[in-house]
């Protein structure tokens, strides 16, 4: 027998109409539609959910919670003007300050494991520098010089290295000896030895041209071309001490290349000189460096960027914790690093994932392309040993690197600090890195909040049951009840339990009331 309520729920659901359902299963499909419209509207104009907008700043505080958004305003000026002043091309591929030698390491990285670590188009473009900075329209007159022109194009290695000989046999030729060392040395010490041999060749041809190149276009270029090959030179020999771990030597040799050719930025010895600074923990020589490069004026890479995130972090992440920080909100300190983490992501996106193990290395290429997934291989590989040296300063940069992307929701229409990431960047990325054992790194796309997700699917839903109401009307009325026959049954129990219990005169106060 029914209880009095189960009788009138039943009584309840046999009263409603197919057009009942229809016009509930309809008005709910428009209101959630309205919903979804305008959460996509305040989406695409602030890049977040208007609804999780508002449970962060009214619901959180009501619950105990703080709300740590670091602030960006004091950057903005700073960021205007850089992004205004910078005028590098978009995907210009550099070389790779760091690159490593391609007997010595790349090599024996594929003896050991098979694989080719560099691809065609990386090589091609190293073969275009070699044309560009060690050869001039001069080299017939010298046959030494002569053949090492024809080297340079070669495509085969041991063709290459056969010229070389062929030219060392003419005469002491410092880019043969370069040739050499670069591509036919399996070790480091080998390659320290014939680049001690360029420096002899390369320094009496650098004295020799310089006196001579105000006699003509032809001595000048003579003169430019021997500079460039003893600056490569005398870099090429500090990196194999770096390598072989006289560090203090390193840096004495590239301070000191650098007060002897202080024109000569685009080998970019700043960015060597910085890596083994930071392997002696040298912070303070670190910071002084940062000071002269890390300019408005001046181009901007991964290892400036990163190193300056990394000096900040320094001095506040061994004490940093991120349930303390929720409760007392950042200090001024946190705040610059936490400030400096997201610059650094702006520019380069990839490397935290390096950084943070996330994502396997492979052996960085010997060209780079700035913000892209090669720039981040490059410098992960070399400067991830300086993050994990620092306490807590990779656990800072776990905590707050993805803030950067609710401050950038559109980061290829308008940027924050820089100008907005390049398109072409995932393209020629995928020229420079051996796609066939490494997954290029794209930048994240901001995922869509969940509460868009749920409207959009409550409005489908919604729909569909409007659609199918209005179609089956008796058959979608059967489900219909049966759905909340279904649904109130807990609470027919429940009630004939409480009905059970108490008195019937005091339940029938109850119901009176």
């Amino acid at each position: 027998m029914l209880s009095p309520n189960s009788f009138l729920v039943s009584m309840f659901l046999n009263t409603l109409t197919p057009k009942f359902y229809v016009a509930l299963t309809g008005t709910s499909s428009l209101i959630s539609g309205l919903i979804l419209i305008f959460e996509w509207w305040y989406f695409r104009k602030y890049g977040t959910s208007f609804i999780e907008q508002v449970s962060v700043s009214h619901l959180r505080p009501l619950l105990g919670g703080v709300d740590n958004s670091s602030p960006t305003n004091s950057n903005s000026s700073n960021g205007d003007a850089d992004s205004n002043r910078q005028s590098v091309s978009e995907c210009k591929v550099w070389r790779n300050p760091l690159n490593l030698f391609r007997g010595a390491e790349y090599n024996r990285y594929t003896w050991v494991t098979g694989r080719e670590p560099l691809t065609y188009y990386d090589m091609n473009l190293s073969a275009q520098d070699h044309q560009t900075f060690f050869t001039c329209d001069s080299d017939h007159l010298r046959p030494a010089d002569a053949i090492m022109q024809k080297a340079w194009r070669e495509r085969n290695p041991q063709a290459r290295i056969s010229a070389a000989h062929e030219a060392l046999e003419l005469e002491d030729c410092a880019t043969a000896y370069i040739l050499l060392a670069e591509e036919e040395a399996t070790t480091i010490v080998e390659a320290e030895k014939l680049f001690k041999q360029a420096v002899k060749a390369g320094e009496g041809c650098y004295r020799r041209s310089q006196h001579l190149q105000h006699h003509g276009a032809q001595y000048e270029a003579q003169h430019r071309r021997d500079t460039n090959v003893l600056v490569y030179i005398k870099r090429r020999l500090a990196m194999c001490s770096r390598k072989l771990g006289r560090t203090r030597e390193a840096v004495k040799m590239m301070r000191d290349l650098m007060k002897e050719f202080p024109l000569l930025s685009m080998f970019n010895i700043h960015e060597n000189l910085l890596e083994s600074l930071l392997e002696l923990q040298n912070y303070a020589d670190v910071q002084a460096v940062l000071a002269k490069y890390d300019d408005i004026s001046l181009p901007k890479s991964a290892t400036i960027c990163y190193t300056a995130a990394l000096l900040k972090a320094r001095a506040v992440s061994d004490k940093f914790s991120p349930e303390a920080a929720s409760r007392r909100g950042l200090s001024t300190a946190e705040m610059n690093a936490v400030e400096a983490i997201h610059r650094a992501v702006e520019f380069n996106p990839h490397v935290p994932k390096y950084l943070l193990e996330m994502k396997s290395l492979i052996l960085p290429p010997e060209h780079i392309l700035k913000r892209g997934d090669s720039e981040a291989i490059a410098y992960a590989f070399f400067h991830l040993q300086h993050w994990k040296r620092v306490e807590g300063a990779l656990n800072l940069l776990h905590c707050t690197w993805e803030g950067t992307f609710r401050m950038i929701p559109y980061p290829l229409e308008k940027g924050h600090l820089f100008y907005p990431y390049p398109i072409c960047t995932e393209t020629a990325d995928r020229e420079l890195l051996p796609t066939v054992f490494h997954e290029v790194s794209v930048y994240p796309k901001k995922e869509l909040p969940f509460f868009i997700l749920f409207t959009a699917g409550l409005c489908s839903f919604t729909a569909m049951l409007a659609l199918l109401t209005h179609q089956f009307p008796e058959l979608m009325g059967v489900f219909a009840k049966a759905f909340l026959s279904t649904l109130f049954a807990p609470l027919n129990f429940i009630m004939e339990k409480v009905e059970s219990i108490l008195p019937s005169s005091l339940w029938h106060q109850l119901t009176r009331i």
